[in-house]
Formats: C-alpha cells, structure tokens, sequence
C-alpha cells in the first residue's frame, strides 16, 4: 500500500498515515515527494530465512522509472506459529512525467509476487504546462 507515513516501531507494530491510490499533480513531469511504500510480507514455518526482493516503479507502458533490490528475512515464528512475516518501510520520490496508471512490482525471489498501482492525473483547472505547487491525493 502507499501512505503519507508509515513505521514499524521497536515492537514490531506497523502504524500507517494516510493511504492513497491516486494523486493529482499541478503540472507534468512532477515528482511525488516521499511517498511511503508499505509491505508486509507473509510465508510459511518452512520460508524462514533470507529471500532475495526486487522493487520496480514503473509506467503503464512498463518503462522502469525507479528500481532497487535488497532482501528480506524471515525469522523462526514463536512455536505453534506456522506463519512468518516480514515488514517494510520503503520511502520513494516518485517521478510522474505523465498522467496514466504506474505501479510498484515487487518480487520475492524472482517471481513477481505483488502489484501496488497508483493513478496519476492533472490537477482540476491546473494548466499542463505551469510550474510550482505541490502534489494531492
């Protein structure tokens, strides 16, 4: 899901502000500035471990506007748990250098596992062509 803010406190617990889908922007090619990608992944007892994780920031015509890899880990569940998790806070300037449909692709492994779409379009009476304000959602 993408949100204004998130975090995963010391305990573990996720706390999430402001969840969105779609933004509007006052003019194009714009950036979304720190927007919060939250992931909570989940696996069975036998996927403990370390698992190789890909994130892709694309446009609906596939081209790849951001990118990074890194992994995840899934520690031994507390006993009679037979589900692992994992969460992440992934903070992005998402590039926007047109209206349309882009998603986060996230693969576990190397096979795509999630899709988080997010809609862009032009402000309500915001000229294409004119600078400065900032994105809504």
């Amino acid at each position: 899901m993408l949100a204004d803010y998130a975090l995963i406190d010391q305990q573990g617990k996720l706390s999430v502000l402001g969840l969105f889908q779609h933004v509007w922007v006052p003019h194009f090619p714009a950036v979304h500035p720190r927007a919060h990608l939250v992931l909570r992944l989940r696996g069975r007892r036998t996927e403990i471990g370390e698992h190789r994780m890909r994130i892709r920031f694309v446009d609906d015509d596939g081209n790849k506007l951001v990118e990074g890899e890194g992994s995840v880990h899934f520690g031994e569940p507390p006993a009679g748990v037979t589900d692992v998790e994992a969460g992440a806070v992934l903070v992005f300037d998402l590039p926007l250098p047109k209206a349309g449909t882009y998603a986060f692709q996230i693969s576990l492994d190397g096979e795509e596992e999630y899709r988080v779409p997010l809609s862009v379009g032009l402000m309500p009476g915001a000229a294409s062509g004119t600078e400065g304000g900032s994105t809504l959602h």
